[in-house]
C-alpha cells in the first residue's frame, strides 16, 4: 500500500508542478513590440512570439505601429538596427 501512496504522492507532485509553471508562462508573457529587419523591408513582432505581426516597407511605418500596440497594452516598443541591434527602446507602462 505504501507503494500506491508514494506513486500518487508523486503524481500530485508533477501536476503541481505543470500547473504552476504554466501559470508562471502566462504570467510572464510581454506585450512589448520588437521592429525588426524582414526580408526586403521591417516587421512588428511581439516579444516571444515567432510570428509576425505586421510586415511594412518602411521602419517609420512599423514603429507607428509598434507604439499603437504599446500604448494599448502599456508595454514597450523596441526598435533593432538592420544589423539586428537594438537602437532604441520607448517605454508606454504605468
Amino acid at each position: 500500500m505504501s507503494t500506491g501512496k508514494s506513486w500518487l504522492r508523486t503524481l500530485l507532485d508533477l501536476l503541481e508542478v505543470f500547473f504552476n509553471s504554466s501559470q508562471q508562462s502566462k504570467q510572464g508573457r510581454t506585450w512589448h513590440q520588437h521592429v525588426v529587419p524582414y526580408k526586403e523591408g521591417w516587421a512588428v513582432r511581439r516579444e516571444g512570439n515567432k510570428r509576425i505581426t505586421s510586415k511594412h516597407r518602411k521602419q517609420t511605418t512599423a514603429i507607428r505601429k509598434a507604439k499603437s500596440l504599446a500604448r494599448k497594452y502599456k508595454a514597450d516598443v523596441i526598435i533593432h538596427r538592420a544589423s539586428g541591434g537594438i537602437r532604441d527602446r520607448i517605454s508606454y507602462g504605468d
